[in-house]
């Protein structure tokens, strides 16, 4: 076991993990250090995190040094360098007719390499652009493409929630989500409700899927048959998974009756396949799977 600090470069970026070298260091302290594509500069999250060898992929590196207000200007000047830099490219990418939505631009610490993320329908043959964006910037470039939900995670946003978006705020890396979970937690298929500003199924689907499939594990399906603790026979008309209540319809014939029960007090055989989609509703939902 080793005992490493854990480092974020961006909002909502993933946490990485350092040798803290010595250096006292606390939570949101910004540190130096040495990455895969060069000098950066990253907040701590984490503080004296043992971790086996098994948990990072190599050596872990050791911080360069605890940044300093100097550093810490440095930063802030790059924040406003990228945006003269995303303004110049898109100058560039409108000379050269090019079919891609740049998204942003980022730079390294020490200024080494600038990176514009951009989106496009297909490939996109931007050597040239490269070139021009060299000789304007005068150091490495590279263009990344990325999808739609890492587009929304770089732009940022205010979900249906009211809240930040998930992927901005605090996902380090998205999780799969599917139809199937929305079903399960009772949600409208309506793509307007379920979908985020990406386009795609909302993250915070995931959320609270373990909690619903335990829950609806408890609950009998809708026109199943119950036995109530008076030892009449209904059958289910509608749950609610979260009051883990059950609504049950009588009807001998000449008159019906609704009434609500407790799942605890009533007999049944707990369901135990899990939902299924139609296949009408995997046709009408099919673009917002998560294909990323």
């Amino acid at each position: 076991m080793i005992k490493v600090i854990g480092v974020r470069f961006r909002n909502g970026g993933k946490v990485y993990y350092f040798d803290p070298a010595g250096v006292e260091l606390k939570r949101e302290d910004q540190v130096i250090v040495e990455t895969a594509r060069g000098v950066e500069i990253g907040t701590v999250l984490l503080i004296n995190k043992e971790i086996s060898d098994d948990e990072v992929p190599g050596p872990v590196k050791k911080i360069i040094r605890k940044a300093t207000e100097d550093d810490k200007k440095k930063a802030v000047a790059n924040l406003e360098k990228e945006k003269e830099a995303v303004k110049v490219c898109e100058e560039k990418i409108a000379k050269h007719s090019l079919d891609m939505k740049l998204v942003g631009a980022e730079y390294t610490f020490d200024n080494n390499k600038l990176i514009f993320y951009f989106t496009a329908e297909g490939r996109i043959d931007f050597r040239e652009l490269v070139k021009d964006l060299a000789a304007v910037f005068h150091t490495r470039i590279e263009l990344r493409q990325i999808g739609v939900r890492d587009e929304t995670k770089l732009m940022g946003g205010i979900g249906i929630c009211g809240r930040e978006l998930c992927c901005k705020s605090y996902l380090a890396d998205f999780v799969p989500v599917s139809i199937k979970m929305a079903k399960e937690q009772n949600l409208s298929l309506n793509p307007t409700k379920i979908s985020g500003l990406c386009g795609r199924l909302m993250c915070c689907l995931k959320n609270e899927q373990e909690t619903y499939e335990f829950l609806n594990s408890k609950l009998p399906g809708i026109n199943d048959t119950v036995t109530t603790p008076e030892g009449y026979k209904g059958t289910v008309q509608s749950v609610n998974v979260l009051r883990q209540t059950v609504r049950v319809l009588f009807d001998d014939g000449d008159s019906k009756e609704v009434k609500d029960y407790p799942t605890s007090e009533l007999k049944f055989k707990p369901r135990k396949k899990k939902v299924q989609v139609s296949k009408e509703e995997e046709k009408e939902l099919a673009a917002l799977e998560d294909k990323n």
